[in-house]
């Protein structure tokens, strides 16, 4: 289904809109509120962007450098050009091990490739550890938000959830007795695992080491007790050296949840004694992106989720309305991308207000691009009747300043004069939530006219 098809479901239970909306607008908040104590964060921003673009620029270049430090340090290196190929790795990886159990912590890129169902038509169970994941895992659900995988549900859903699939006694949605069982449920999942599935946050060329970014320790937990561990990144993860981490350890917490640096910052470089360590690098449709000149910046995201919670449309549509595994502004730059036709409303979900641009911390010009997929998408694509001649319409008063000056004139009339039962009948959409303000007696060109006549007369 369309975006405005999935926002209609999610839109029909106001109360869960209205706090998902607030939700996101406090993350947002905190990170205004972070930012602001940093100084120079424009420059660290600048920053960002500057090392992402070099990056992407010598992207080959790095990706063989990462590799030949990687093995150095006794890393096994692999190569996917899509998500096929990165599940048919990770598998023949377990089978070699004999790996029945697996404990993963988030990882947006294996939810791409759709590792879990792969890995369990094969009798592997995958245990998802990061909380949010784990939720969203049990309730047989995608994540609606990169950083904030279970935003779509409140504590007594969860409860319920629990109570269903852990045992757990009713507790009224009591995040402190909720939080304890899956971690009692969670530890001894770790302790059974056969081998430890990350993502990677950033990947550094000159060291061959990696960084996983969390908040609750589940990836240490998995790589550090399993025998077995693999990481799994697309190629833009790159950054060329170490020193360059600081900047993004930096942009990334505040930017996610407002926090100065997350909770564990764990830094990978080679397997300890006894251990393995494997790294699977995946294309799956970046380099066609990078390809692009419109579209090449997108690569730059740091999966912050910044652009998701600023968002109008995002907060009040849900993560799941746009059927992709990165949802919100960034995510309806990258869809398409990938598959236009299956993604092409998705680019029309923006206000084009620019907030997320405002907040990207490698300062990405997500409306921008956005825009420009539009013009792509009504070129290529067949686009709904009444949208095509409403904008018809619009095209030809808008070309024609008399036509224009009467429309506004009965626009105006309207609004002072019909009753709030018309002005907000069926057609108005936006009248069912809001009120449009008493129409003025003249419009501004009317107003400017006669100011301008005035100080004529004056002079």
């Amino acid at each position: 289904m369309s975006h405005p098809k999935l926002a209609s479901i999610f839109n029909k239970d106001e109360k869960k809109v209205d706090w998902h909306d607030k939700a996101l607008w406090f993350v947002r908040h905190k990170r205004d509120k972070s930012v602001h104590h940093v100084q120079g964060w424009e420059e660290l921003r600048n920053l960002g962007h500057g090392i992402k673009a070099h990056m992407l620029s010598n992207l080959d270049i790095y990706l063989r450098e990462f590799e030949a430090n990687a093995n150095k340090n006794g890393v096994e290196v692999h190569w996917a050009a899509n998500g096929e190929e990165h599940n048919q790795i990770v598998h023949k990886i377990l089978k070699d091990n004999n790996a029945k159990k697996v404990v993963k912590s988030k990882s947006m890129l294996t939810e791409e490739c759709h590792l879990n169902p792969y890995l369990e038509a094969d009798g592997i169970e995958v245990i998802d550890t990061d909380l949010g994941e784990r939720i969203v895992q049990l309730a047989k659900e995608p994540p609606s938000h990169i950083v904030l995988p279970a935003i779509h549900k409140n504590k007594h859903e969860v409860d319920e959830l629990f109570q269903e699939h852990l045992g757990t006694k009713p507790c009224d949605g009591d995040p402190q007795y909720l939080t304890q069982e899956a971690r009692k449920h969670l530890r001894q999942k770790f302790i059974e695992a056969d081998a430890a599935i990350t993502g990677v946050n950033f990947a550094i060329a000159d060291t061959g080491g990696f960084v996983v970014c969390t908040n609750e320790g589940n990836a240490d937990m998995g790589a550090h007790l399993a025998p077995v561990h693999i990481a799994c990144m697309g190629v833009e993860k790159i950054i060329p050296k170490q020193e360059h981490l600081a900047v993004f350890l930096r942009l990334l917490a505040r930017s996610a949840t407002g926090q100065p640096v997350t909770t564990y910052s764990s830094h990978f470089k080679k397997p300890s004694d006894g251990r393995k360590m494997h790294i699977v690098i995946v294309d799956n449709g970046r380099s066609e992106q990078l390809s692009r000149p419109d579209f090449r910046a997108s690569l730059h995201c740091i999966r912050c989720g910044a652009c998701m919670n600023t968002c109008p449309i995002y907060r009040r549509s849900g993560g799941h309305s746009y059927d992709a595994t990165i949802p919100g502004p960034i995510g309806s730059i990258l869809s398409p991308g990938k598959d236009l036709k299956k993604h092409s409303t998705l680019p029309f979900a923006s206000t084009l207000c620019g907030s997320c641009s405002d907040v990207c911390p490698v300062k990405i010009d997500i409306h921008s691009q956005l825009y420009k997929w539009r013009q792509i998408i009504t070129k290529e694509t067949p686009q709904p009747f009444i949208k095509k001649k409403s904008m018809e319409i619009m095209g030809t008063v808008f070309a024609k300043p008399m036509q224009f000056e009467k429309v506004g004139k009965i626009a105006r009339w309207s609004l002072r004069n019909l009753p709030k039962s018309v002005i907000n009948s069926k057609p108005n959409a936006w009248g069912k939530a809001r009120d449009l303000p008493t129409g003025p007696k003249e419009s501004f060109d009317d107003w400017y006219k006669k100011r301008e006549e005035n100080k004529g007369k004056k002079d």
